[in-house]
C-alpha cells in the first residue's frame, strides 16, 4: 500500500489539517482527500467520520467551509473527506454537465462503458480509501461513522446500507433519498449504470431501507433538511426514506427546518449536532 502524499499541512483546533494525493488502484488515477486529525490523535486511535461531499464540490469543501473541525477536536474525532469523482479521466463529455461527470461521480461503480473503466467511486471509498486511511493515519478502523451533504447524502445512506458492519453510524444533510425518483438521480443512474433500473435499486437509500427486515441502524440515523431548499420537492424526498424507515422498525430523526436552504449556512448550524449524533454511538462500540 503506497503512502499518501501530503499536499499540505494546517495547525487547526489543536489537531493537524492535511490534504493528500494517492495514486488510486481502483480508478486507476491520482486522488485527493482531506483528513483532520483531532488532538486525541497524537496519543492513539481514535474513531472517525467520513464526509462524502455533495455535487461540483471536492476533497475541500468541507473542511473549508463547515467549521467541523472545532467540535471533531472536542469530541477526538478525526474527519477524512474524500473528493466527489475521478479527475482527469479524459472522457468524453464527463465536464458538460455539473451533475453528471466531473464533480458528480455519485458513490457508486459505473456498469456502462466508457465510465466503468474510471468511475468506481464506491469501490474506491470501500476497498482503497477506508483500508489507506485506517492504515496510515492514527484511526480505530472499528470506529468508523458516515455522513454526507445532497449526493453525498445519497452516498452515505446507501454506502452504510450495502456494508453493514463497515459503519457504525450514520447521518446526513438534504440527502438525495430516493433517486430512482429524482431528476439527478435518473440521469446519473442511466448514464453509469444503463437502462436496467433493478440495478438503480441497488444504489436507492430508500428501496434498500425498505428490503430490511430489521432496522440495521438500531442506535438511530439522523437527517436533517432545511425548508427553505430549493432542491426538497424536486430532488430530494426525505418522506421517501421516512416511510422505508418506519416500514423496516429503523429509529430516524428526520428533522425539518423552516427558512435553511441547501448550502454550509445549513451544514454549518448544524454540525455539532451531527457531530455528536456519532460520538455518542462510537464511544460504546468495543
Amino acid at each position: 500500500m503506497a503512502k499518501p502524499e501530503v499536499l499540505s499541512e494546517h495547525a487547526c483546533c489543536g489537531g493537524i489539517q492535511r490534504f493528500y494525493q494517492h495514486h488510486s488502484t481502483e480508478i486507476g488515477l491520482p486522488m485527493r482527500f482531506s483528513a483532520y486529525l483531532p488532538p486525541q490523535a497524537a496519543f492513539g486511535k481514535v474513531p472517525a467520520l467520513i464526509y462524502l461531499a455533495g455535487l461540483t464540490c471536492t476533497e475541500e469543501t468541507f473542511m473549508i467551509k463547515s467549521g467541523a473541525q472545532r467540535i471533531a477536536a472536542e469530541l477526538g474525532l478525526a474527519l477524512i473527506a474524500p473528493d466527489t469523482s475521478p479527475r482527469g479521466a479524459g472522457i468524453a463529455g464527463e465536464t458538460e454537465s455539473w451533475d453528471f461527470g466531473v464533480g458528480a461521480g455519485f458513490y457508486l461503480d459505473a456498469t456502462e462503458a466508457p465510465w466503468s473503466t474510471r468511475y468506481r467511486m464506491e469501490s474506491y471509498l470501500v476497498a482503497e480509501l477506508i483500508p489507506l486511511v485506517t492504515h496510515e493515519l492514527a484511526i480505530d478502523a472499528q470506529r468508523l461513522g458516515v455522513f454526507g451533504h445532497s449526493m453525498g447524502g445519497h452516498g452515505a445512506l446507501t454506502l452504510s446500507l450495502r456494508h453493514p458492519g463497515l459503519f457504525k453510524s450514520v447521518s446526513a444533510f438534504a440527502p438525495v433519498c430516493a433517486p430512482m425518483q429524482c431528476p439527478w438521480g435518473q440521469k446519473a443512474f442511466a448514464g453509469y449504470l444503463g437502462a436496467d433500473k433493478t440495478l438503480w435499486s441497488n444504489h436507492d437509500a430508500s428501496v434498500l431501507m425498505s428490503t430490511c427486515i430489521e432496522a440495521p441502524y438500531p442506535e438511530g440515523i439522523l437527517i436533517d433538511q432545511g425548508l427553505a431548499d430549493k432542491f426538497l420537492s424536486e430532488q430530494l424526498h426525505p418522506q421517501l426514506f421516512e416511510k422505508a424507515c418506519a416500514k423496516a422498525g429503523q429509529p430516524l430523526t428526520l428533522r425539518r427546518h423552516a427558512a435553511y436552504d441547501h448550502g454550509y449556512y445549513f451544514i454549518s448550524t448544524f454540525i455539532a449536532d451531527h457531530l455528536a449524533h456519532h460520538a455518542r454511538i462510537l464511544r460504546g462500540v468495543q
